[in-house]
């Protein structure tokens, strides 16, 4: 599939989980989002399932070449990761979450979108545990368990986006709390990789 096709289905069904919902979601209303029919979508996508995975792997394809880092030094490689979590650089992603609180909404209900969804924790969770032993390795954060750090991490950025969809919470508010919980569990501060 023409990688300008794909892009404008997933823009399309972003607007469309937006503004109507999972529940609302139409191939009908795909099309009518984008510049194609409905049986152009229906052959580039033969279900709403199909097309719905192919949203969620552009999802995470989108978020992990966010996470990738050239720093080495593992306090730069944090505040890059807090800011690809909590300042998207896709201008176009400002409904982004309502869509996806759609989507995992249906994850007891779907496996596929679990799957998915497990395999996006699964990629913080090991990058934010990566970060964490090479800074303790490093001498630039204290003693302390890197997955138990990881999986507060992860929690916290879920909850956030929870708290940002359902109750209008600015994510820089969640990411303000996480840096001060983070300093108590690492002891690194914000900032603190800047040489002068």
């Amino acid at each position: 599939m023409e990688s300008e096709t794909k892009s404008e289905i997933i823009s399309a069904t972003n607007r469309v989980l937006c503004e109507h919902g999972y529940a609302g979601l139409t191939m009908k209303k795909i099309a009518d989002e984008s510049s194609m029919t409905t049986a152009a979508i229906h052959y580039h996508f033969d279900t709403k399932a199909e097309l719905l995975n192919a949203f969620l792997d552009d999802l995470i394809e989108q978020f992990e070449a966010e996470l990738a880092s050239e720093a080495t030094d593992p306090r730069e490689r944090l505040t890059a990761f807090l800011d690809a979590v909590f300042t998207p650089s896709n201008p176009d992603a400002d409904g982004f979450p309502v869509a996806i609180m759609e989507l995992k909404s249906q994850a007891p209900f779907q496996e596929l979108f679990r799957e998915r969804f497990l395999d996006l924790d699964d990629t913080m969770h090991e990058v934010v545990a990566e970060i964490v032993a090479d800074g303790i390795e490093d001498g630039h954060f204290e003693e302390t368990d890197p997955d138990e750090v990881a999986r507060l991490v992860t929690t916290t950025i879920n909850g956030s986006h929870v708290r940002q969809v359902a109750l209008g919470e600015p994510l820089d508010e969640t990411r303000q709390v996480l840096e001060h919980t983070l300093a108590l569990h690492l002891g690194w501060q914000p900032g603190s990789e800047v040489v002068a």
